[in-house]
């Protein structure tokens, strides 16, 4: 089910306690998961006994971003849980830090 995100939506897990927000949100609408499931917009639609599908689990960090391989689509982990983003089945990746400049 693809949808329409926008910059500081907050995004939640459907079957664990895994949340983000928006950072940089695609143009066009997506199928965005995390940890396998569809995402939800509203902590109160979880499911109760639902359980992150393998291969998504890798785990989500807090204060971490999360990128697609093009750079059109970054959330940051609000609440650590199991489930990983992921758009079209592809799991996002960990953003890697900007280094800073050196005063010399």
């Amino acid at each position: 089910m693809s949808s329409t995100i926008k910059s500081g939506t907050r995004l939640y897990c459907a079957v664990d306690a895994t949340e983000f927000v928006v950072v940089k949100a695609p143009t066009n609408p997506v199928d965005l998961t995390i940890g396998g499931a569809p995402m939800i917009l509203s902590v109160d639609a979880r499911v109760d006994g639902g359980a992150v599908v393998d291969g998504h689990d890798g785990g989500a960090a807090i204060g971490k971003r999360y990128v697609n391989a093009a750079g059109t689509v970054e959330l940051l982990c609000t609440k650590a849980g199991l489930g990983v983003p992921a758009i079209e089945g592809e799991l996002l990746a960990l953003k890697d830090a900007k280094s800073l400049p050196s005063s010399d």
